[in-house]
């Protein structure tokens, strides 16, 4: 049983536990040794490891995606944590997988039944039609409900895309019924498809990472290849209507420099686009807030967006004298 987790390691600490080794890669040392770089993780967060000694051999013992038992100590390099490993081996016994794999604080089961009620708001026949397709779809359901949303940035957990991908819907619709003369359906459709192709995007079973097709090819040409397919079974689609929902998806990203094929050309792929980013980066600021120190008001660096971010709330216990 699992017992030590990577948010609890600090240097010092003689490190004896299972783990996911989530990337390896060889380096060679001045004098022609070879060394390892690696990546360990489990559901608590990742460290880096570093294996000096009998590189190749222990190299051979395993590969990326393995559950390791990984024998070492905690160091400190450039100011963070990493592992100095003297033996690491695939362990294959008393593995529990939820040990390994962060999941989504909400209920899996609650969310897709709520993505389920909005779809029965879509009145367009059509669009209703094309989304009932993917939910009757098992093996698609089982994967979307348990697919995360990224690898680092947002939602990056087990149920992260389901998670997201309600969050954005839900709030499409408020923006929606703000704005005159916007298509509710064909907004509410593009916000539950934006994102499908992260399923083949991403493998997440023993570790979050890009799969070879999310690599090569990435979630947004996925996504549009997956409703073509269901496009293709539905007799009579109409041509616009397909056009529009599939620029949704192309242009979610915002601008082609940040992975969209063209940038929104609509009214509907413009809320889309801010829709998608307001959730993203809300998600990913609270999740780095989170993983910071409780006693200070300041968070750490925050790459992503080049700041520090402030955690303290005003002061609502008192009320106002006359």
């Amino acid at each position: 049983m699992k017992t030590l987790f990577v948010n609890e390691l600090k240097t010092g600490d003689v490190v004896d536990d299972v783990f996911v080794l989530a990337e390896k890669m060889r380096g060679v040392k001045r004098d022609g040794e070879a060394y390892l770089n690696l990546t360990i993780i489990d559901k608590t967060g990742r460290i880096k490891g570093v294996v000096w000694d009998n590189a190749d051999a222990l190299s051979a013992l395993c590969i990326a995606g393995d559950f390791v038992r990984v024998q070492g100590n905690v160091s400190e390099y450039k100011g963070n944590p990493q592992m100095v490993i003297q033996r690491i081996e695939k362990c294959t016994s008393d593995i529990d997988p939820s040990d390994f794999l962060p999941a989504t604080a909400r209920d899996p089961v609650q969310m897709f039944k709520r993505l389920l009620s909005i779809t029965k708001t879509i009145q367009n026949d059509w669009l209703r039609l094309l989304l009932e397709s993917f939910w009757k779809d098992e093996p698609f359901v089982s994967a979307f409900t348990k697919a995360p949303a990224g690898k680092m940035m947002h939602h990056a957990y087990i149920g992260g895309l389901l998670e997201h991908t309600l969050s954005s819907t839900m709030l499409a619709d408020r923006v929606a019924d703000h704005y005159v003369g916007i298509d509710r359906d064909l907004l509410l459709t593009g916000c539950i498809l934006h994102d499908i192709g992260k399923i083949r995007e991403f493998v997440f079973d023993t570790r979050i990472d890009y799969s070879d097709e999310g690599r090569l090819v990435n979630h947004i040409v996925i996504g549009i290849g997956m409703i073509e397919e269901k496009l293709a079974r539905i007799s009579g689609f109409p041509p616009k209507t397909a056009l529009m929902l599939k620029h949704l998806i192309v242009s979610h990203h915002g601008r082609r420099e940040f992975g969209s094929p063209e940038p929104p050309k609509t009214l509907e792929a413009v809320l889309l686009n801010y829709v998608d980013e307001i959730d993203s980066k809300i998600n990913g600021i609270r999740e780095f807030m989170r993983s910071q120190d409780p006693s200070s008001d300041w968070t750490g660096f925050y790459a992503p967006l080049e700041r520090f971010f402030y955690k303290a709330t005003i002061d609502s216990s008192s009320t106002p004298k006359d």
